[in-house]
């Protein structure tokens, strides 16, 4: 029985995913690291067992009917969890933040400056006070009438939707209509309704041309379809909707990315003519706080909006409560190495690391104090000149009497950590034990520990010897810019061919925006592969497997069977997304929906497939003794085993091997992967292809999420690369990874407005040494620890 006073988590019989019956004690109110390898289970242990818990807890006393209102996980897989405090929890959210989220609306800074603008603000003479919801975009008393509230217009021009005036309607002179039979039906209407769909675009009256493109009626005729002779010519009633029209309702209300994206080839955005980019109503903008509109104040950085709110504090009481309110927000903001923000940047526009770190902003202005708060990788996308502050903001939670449990796997917020527990050894099902709950400094005895050995000096020596390196520049340059975009302004700078390059800098110094303008057109590029953080699927169709194209060569080897020969299934009958072979009564997903009202929703294995995706007819198909359904079940490492001598399916496998994906099933779902796991399976799809020419890599902070012992894995995939004669050019913070380049490229010298400068580009050595560089002295320290 634990004493009522005891000062520990105690986690008992934790089973969730790969953890097996975990037992661990965790103390409270001092500052806790989970680490591991990729995979090992440390997330399971901190999120989906100990926030989890803490969270179904405060549930159960919420009251049922609110309950059903609010977004539950469900009860951990976990036997008893004592002495555990309420949780608050800040994750890297996977999901996309929407166009009108904004620094000012997540960190609640804009609730401040409205309030700031309505009861404090200079009103023109004879004005009513507006009340704080006009000063909003994202209402209806604040939007302007004309943008919404977006502060741009989306407008089409002839020459966007005809871009070739000597076609006929027929010959598909309308570049903006949709394709296919949509298409077709739009120009068989035009012809009913007395068009000539065979003159040429240009040769048609300019009013005629104009009604066509930009009518807003919509006018109904029977259409007489003209069709093969071999197929019956039914009469139908069409409705006929302009170009314009077509494309923005397609931008607007498409789901599809991709035809939002092709609407929007035949659109040009411009501030919009009434508001002027202020997505404000005239009578909001007419309101001013030191001289400014609120549209004004919200572009300023926090840095430069500080000193304004403070010069004019005394303005009134009303004014000095209020911006001293503000002052109070803003600091924490600053502190954590975000002043070059605006409040009105677009939230979609940042990092999740930048996302997280303003969200722990926020709760440091709570003053809560007795929680646990559970934080996922908070020094993910930072500079190490900025991982300082965040230490320190750390310690702050900790002080005020909190609990703060971290997953992480930076050396220096692991060092920093009074309690450190490593989950391992290894990843998926060779992971899920508990190897130290202790101290760091204790970790150093532990044997299996993968931790102890970069933390104590004795891994991370570089990639390769340095005698093997290309001399940067010897098979010529690639030349990028001059680039004036956001922060940037006119920045020049060269990537070595054939060569490791690094980009650097602090937080928000223009680094993702400058390698943005490495294109494909650029001399010397040749092919140009970006591989980004974003998922490989929004659904659990979506898979390792899918994904890589090595479900489409599991399937062929299915086919092929004697017992499939006979039966006469073919390749898509081992397809879970198609009617066939599939469970028709879950669809192939494998599980159904249980709604419990006030309980949160649960997801059963399917009653008639138990979870195997397939009919039974599908099931009874075996190769090698196991059937569809087993073989999607098999971790990539068993996988590769079980293939050893079908060569398609191995490729696939070895190079998933050799970016340290062994762990991971052929089926996990797409939704259950990390973003580091995402960037690394798209690598391996790209190192299964038979390249040929030079080809340039992008990629945007790589070793974001990955433990330093999976970091040495990555380099060693990323120097293999370039050792077949490709380029690579890399974001990256880990000074690891930068000291062992072939060349560096470091912008700032500071974030937004003191930053978009080439501060220096050379050899690591060269950076290490340059004046003014905030690199400079950490790149230093790495290339002395090597």
């Amino acid at each position: 029985m634990s004493h009522p006073h005891d000062p520990y988590v105690r986690v008992r019989g934790a089973g969730e995913h790969n953890l097996r019956g975990v037992d661990v004690d965790i103390p409270r109110e001092v500052l806790v690291v989970f680490t591991g390898v990729s995979g090992s289970g440390k997330s399971s242990l901190a999120f989906g067992t100990v926030y989890a818990e803490a969270q179904r807890r405060y549930f159960e006393s919420v009251a049922p009917y609110a309950r059903r209102l609010i977004h539950q996980v469900g009860a951990p897989r976990v036997t008893e969890i004592t002495g555990l405090p309420p949780a608050v929890s800040l994750q890297q959210r996977r999901s996309t933040p929407t166009a009108r989220s904004s620094v000012g609306t997540v960190t609640t800074l804009s609730n401040s400056l409205r309030m700031l603008l309505s009861r404090a603000g200079t009103y023109p003479p004879g004005a009513a006070r507006l009340d704080s919801d006009a000063f909003s975009p994202n209402t209806a008393a604040g939007a302007c009438p004309e943008c919404h509230g977006l502060g741009r217009v989306h407008r089409t021009t002839e020459e966007l939707l005809v871009p070739d005036g000597s076609l006929s309607i027929r010959e598909g002179a309308i570049a903006g209509w949709p394709g296919a039979w949509q298409g077709k039906n739009l120009r068989d209407v035009l012809d009913a309704l007395g068009h000539d769909v065979d003159r040429p675009w240009r040769e048609l009256p300019a009013r005629e041309r104009e009604w066509i493109l930009f009518t807003d009626e919509q006018p109904v005729v029977t259409v007489h379809p003209v069709r093969d002779a071999d197929r019956i010519q039914r009469p139908y009633q069409g409705t006929y909707m302009s170009a314009r029209r077509y494309v923005l309702k397609t931008f607007a209300d498409s789901r599809s990315a991709t035809l939002r994206a092709k609407a929007e080839r035949f659109l040009e955005s411009a501030p919009c003519p009434v508001c002027r980019g202020g997505r404000l109503r005239a009578e909001s903008l007419a309101v001013t706080f030191a001289g400014r509109t609120v549209a004004e104040l919200a572009a300023l950085a926090l840095t430069e909006l500080a000193p304004v709110l403070a010069a004019h504090r005394d303005d009134s009481p009303t004014a000095r409560v209020l911006t001293d309110d503000l002052l109070a927000r803003i600091a924490p903001v600053v502190e954590l190495g975000l002043g070059y923000l605006s409040t009105d940047r677009a939230a979609p526009s940042l990092s999740p690391g930048e996302l997280q770190r303003l969200r722990l902003a926020t709760q440091l202005r709570s003053g809560l104090f007795g929680v646990v708060y559970v934080l996922d990788e908070p020094s993910a996308g930072l500079h190490p000149a900025d991982t300082e502050a965040l230490l320190g903001v750390l310690d702050r939670l900790k002080a005020a009497g909190n609990s703060v449990f971290v997953v992480e796997h930076h050396l220096d917020v692991v060092r920093h950590a009074d309690w450190l527990v490593e989950v391992g050894p290894g990843a998926g099902e060779h992971g899920g034990r508990v190897l130290h709950s202790g101290p760091v400094a204790e970790l150093a005895s532990v044997p299996d520990s993968a931790t102890g050995r970069f933390l104590f000096g004795a891994g991370g020596s570089g990639t390769r010897e340095r005698g093997s390196v290309p001399v940067p520049g010897a098979r010529g340059w690639v030349e990028v810019g001059p680039v004036t975009r956001h922060n940037l302004r006119g920045a020049v700078a060269r990537v070595p061919v054939g060569a490791f390059t690094a980009v650097t800098g602090v937080s928000g110094s223009g680094k993702s925006t400058f390698i943005g303008a490495i294109t494909g057109e650029l001399d010397g590029v040749g092919r140009l592969v970006s591989v980004d953080q974003k998922p490989i699927g929004r659904t659990p169709r979506s898979n390792l497997a899918t994904y890589t194209g090595l479900f489409d060569t599991v399937r062929k080897v299915f086919a092929g069977t004697e017992e499939a020969g006979r039966l006469g299934y073919g390749v898509g009958r081992f397809s879970f997304n198609v009617p066939g072979g599939r469970c028709e009564t879950c669809q192939g997903e494998g599980f159904v929906s249980v709604e419990l009202l006030f309980l949160p929703s649960t997801y059963a294995p399917c009653p008639d497939c138990g979870g195997a995706r397939y009919n039974p007819g599908t099931l009874g198909v075996r190769y090698r003794g196991r059937n569809i359904a087993e073989v999607l079940d098999l971790t990539v490492e068993s996988a590769a085993a079980f293939f050893a001598d079908t060569p398609p399916v191995l490729r696939s496998l070895t190079t998933l091997l050799d970016v340290g994906l062994g762990y991971l099933r052929l089926g996990q779902p797409a939704t259950e992967l990390s973003g580091g796991e995402a960037q690394r399976i798209k690598l391996a799809s790209e190192l299964q292809r038979v390249r040929r020419g030079h080809t340039l890599y992008l990629l945007d902070e790589p070793t974001t999420g990955l433990h330093p012992a999976d970091v040495e894995v990555l380099m060693r995939q990323l120097r293999s690369l370039v050792g077949a004669g490709h380029s690579v050019v890399v974001v990256e913070h880990d000074m690891t990874v930068v000291a062992d380049a072939d060349w560096v490229i470091d912008l700032g010298p500071g974030g937004g407005a003191e930053g978009g400068r080439i501060v220096a580009a050379g050899a690591p050595g060269e950076v290490a040494r340059a004046a003014g560089s905030r690199t400079g002295p950490y790149l230093a320290r790495a290339l002395g620890e090597r």
